[in-house]
């Protein structure tokens, strides 16, 4: 079962693709998720990039967001967020992201543990959203299906002071009820729903 519209998710695909042949940059968000997990599709697409890449990107017709400190391209209903060092607050420093990628496919991509993180800090500015809950399954779907390692993910969110998220991610996990997006393996994930809950409080 898709979140978005296949036509959407088809073509936001393809203009990811035609940029990871242009430009360098770390995929984060939707696609990252997407590309560890084989589950939901993205619509937008989200990605972080130096000064020296922004600069080729003005070519793509930027538009500066101040108020979400991000730049913008807009293809149709398709949203291209583009995060740089010393402007966008993600939940880390953009500029450190590169400490925490890995390839995947052929593309630059936050590895798990982060890549976790910086949905949990998409999700609570917008939890109450559809693409808040968008943000919650890719969370889920982080943590049941990829090889997460939940040591990597305590030493990064104590590196920042971000031990908060811990606390927060075991709330999710908890009032996590929509099997129905799942229910092509549904007693697994309510066997490791308590696995994953048992290896966070363990901080």
């Amino acid at each position: 079962m898709e979140f978005w519209n296949s036509l959407l998710t088809e073509e936001s695909w393809k203009i990811l693709q035609e940029l990871n042949k242009k430009y360098n940059f770390i995929l984060i968000g939707g696609w990252a998720v997407y590309l560890w997990t084989k589950n939901q599709k993205s619509k937008d697409i989200d990605i972080v990039v130096d000064i020296l890449e922004l600069q080729k990107l003005k070519q793509e017709h930027l538009i500066k967001n101040d108020r979400l400190k991000k730049y913008e391209i807009k293809r149709g209903e398709i949203d291209i967020n583009i995060y740089v060092s010393h402007f966008s607050k993600l939940a880390i420093p953009a500029g450190d992201i590169k400490k925490y990628a890995s390839k995947v496919e052929g593309f630059n991509v936050t590895i798990p543990e982060l890549l976790l993180i910086l949905k949990q800090r998409a999700f609570q500015e917008r939890e109450y959203s559809v693409k808040g809950e968008k943000d919650k399954l890719d969370i889920l779907s982080i943590l049941f299906f990829t090889e997460f390692d939940f040591k990597k993910y305590f030493m990064i969110v104590k590196s920042y002071k971000l031990e908060s998220y811990v606390r927060s991610l075991i709330r999710i996990i908890s009032t996590f009820q929509d099997y129905a997006r799942f229910s092509f393996i549904l007693r697994e994930l309510k066997l490791k729903k308590k696995f994953i809950i048992d290896e966070l409080k363990k901080v």
